[in-house]
């Protein structure tokens, strides 16, 4: 409050502004998050006024109004959805890695997608082959999901908003196992990108500046890739027990074989099976073949092995590596 004499009289002149009563009306609001604050395309207008007693009764002058265009700020951030490296195999194609674009700028925004997959850091470098985005249920599908062409189908982001993105890539067949291929995902704006505060003049949302904000309008972030891959390994051995309690290999003589399967490394080998030819001038032993100590019939039906007249086989189905199987049956020398 502020009194001046003006002609001998004593008047009362106070001085408000409109944006001063809506700073205090916010902030007996509730707070809401936003992005990057007030949308691009906004108009933040002012006007201040004075008013005054002229002796006669209150008068009230008001200023010019002053207009402000907000302008768009070009944020983006890039994350990896996936909690952990995800598994694939050797030589493995359609190999999935997901991710999550958000637009972190105050205005809607086209942002192109983009991968690099070697950028090193890993033991191999995977193939990217398409990038997807997704229908909404966050799950792969290619036949639901929009196959992304840069240029064409950039996804346009409000702010806030964000949108899952699939990375489709294929795994090199010389991969070892516990090798790991990361794919970056990089998103850029299509309106420009570049150090922060650089401006685009008339390029933002309702026709005021694009401004490049802390992320430089380029976000990215990696994903990996893991081989869980398995290999196995078949040692074969004999024993002969002879009709004299000796182990010469004589006709009459029984021959033991023992084959035994070993599986290494951190994946699993799925629908593994033996098999082994009964030998020239030998005969197979009728309900020799085992597995390990569990005896199994010659005949195919529900368990594991059969003879089919020329040769023995046992299916071991799926094994997981640091396993071991052993398979045994006789052959008599003719």
């Amino acid at each position: 409050m502020m009194k001046a004499p003006v002609g001998g009289v004593q008047h009362q002149l106070r001085i408000t502004s409109s944006s001063a009563i809506a700073l205090l009306a916010a902030l007996a609001l509730p707070m809401q998050a936003h992005a990057a604050g007030t949308r691009a395309g906004s108009t933040i207008s002012n006007t201040a006024s004075a008013s005054f007693d002229a002796g006669g009764g209150t008068q009230t002058i008001d200023s010019n109004k002053v207009d402000l265009l907000v302008d768009e700020l070009l944020d983006v951030t890039v994350d990896s959805s996936n909690p952990a490296d995800v598994p694939t195999t050797p030589g493995a194609t359609s190999q999935v890695l997901t991710f999550s674009v958000t637009n972190n700028g105050n205005g809607q925004e086209a942002f192109v997608l983009s991968t690099i997959a070697n950028g090193g850091g890993d033991q191999y470098d995977p193939t990217v082959t398409q990038i997807y985005l997704d229908n909404g249920d966050g799950v792969f599908d290619a036949g639901t999901d929009t196959l992304y062409t840069p240029g064409s189908n950039n996804p346009a982001l409000n702010p806030d908003q964000s949108i899952t993105v699939f990375v489709i890539a294929t795994t090199p067949g010389t991969v070892s196992d516990g090798n790991r291929g990361i794919v970056s995902l990089v998103a850029a704006a299509e309106t420009g990108t570049g150090a922060p505060g650089r401006s685009f003049a008339g390029k933002g949302e309702g026709g005021g500046d694009a401004v490049v904000g802390s992320t430089g309008a380029d976000g990215q972030d990696n994903g990996a890739f893991v081989v869980s891959a398995a290999t196995v390994t078949l040692v074969k051995s004999a024993v002969v027990a002879d009709p004299f309690s000796g182990t010469e290999p004589v006709p009459g003589a029984t021959i033991t074989y023992t084959i035994t399967a070993t599986v290494a490394g951190s994946g699993s080998l799925n629908g593994l099976t033996i098999s082994d030819n009964i030998p020239a001038n030998t005969s197979y032993v009728p309900g020799s073949l085992k597995l390990g100590s569990t005896a199994l019939s010659d005949a195919t039906d529900g368990d594991a092995g059969n003879y089919d007249g020329t040769k023995v086989a046992v299916s071991l189905g799926t094994i997981a590596g640091g396993q071991t199987r052993a398979v045994t049956f006789q052959a008599k020398i003719n």
